[in-house]
């Protein structure tokens, strides 16, 4: 009698450890499977033709562009560096965007940014920039680019003082699920990533188009 009882708590023991490892296998399997995303290529070849006709009725580069889609989460790569010649993404990086009303620095709308073009709303402002004036940052790299926005959605960029620059919080690589620091509406990349970019610019010999979409 003693060695049946023997042999029901073990099998009860097993059947217990075996729920435990199903419950856990249950609740670990939502974090497990959220996916990064990525960017559309069709669209990006989309925005690059649209950009190159701009470009050529501008009189701005159309050896590349930068193309930023802000549909995308923020703790993946969705700054583009689009090569004209060759028709392909060239580089690509982190970028930040505006806080709004959230903590500055922090990434509470990682997935889901607002825009705006009004003057202390501490949000990016959708559109197409002309990148021209090169001067002193006091972050990142202290270098900076003056951001003319070319519509409607962007036209108060100047006075707002949003421009191009790198910030030490930015990460050289993807953090995906975290989202990058925001700021106060400035396009901000990692230093690293600036050092390859501003030769770039600052050797145009036309201004360099940006264009931030969502």
């Amino acid at each position: 009698m003693k060695t049946i009882c023997l042999i029901f708590l073990a099998l009860w023991l097993c059947s217990c450890s075996q729920e435990k490892k199903e419950l856990i296998s249950i609740t670990e399997t939502p974090a497990a499977v959220i996916r990064k995303p990525e960017a559309d290529l069709s669209k990006l070849k989309l925005k690059a033709e649209e950009a190159l006709r701009f470009c050529t009725s501008k009189n701005l580069n159309t050896d590349f562009c930068i193309l930023i889609d802000m549909s995308l989460h923020s703790g993946v790569n969705r700054f583009f560096i689009w090569d004209f010649k060759n028709n392909a993404v060239a580089e690509k990086y982190l970028v930040g965007h505006g806080c709004g009303s959230n903590s500055w620095s922090g990434d509470e709308s990682k997935d889901h940014p607002e825009f705006s073009n009004e003057n202390d709303s501490h949000l990016s402002s959708l559109g197409k920039y002309k990148l021209q004036g090169r001067g002193y940052s006091d972050w990142g790299i202290h270098i900076k680019y003056l951001m003319h926005g070319l519509e409607e959605t962007n036209s108060n960029a100047l006075k707002r003082f949003i421009v191009f620059h790198s910030w030490d919080l930015m990460s050289d690589e993807e953090i995906f699920p975290k989202g990058s620091p925001e700021g106060w509406g400035c396009p901000t990349i990692s230093n690293n990533a600036m050092k390859e970019i501003d030769p770039k610019i600052q050797h145009s010999e036309k201004p360099v188009l940006m264009w931030i979409y969502n």
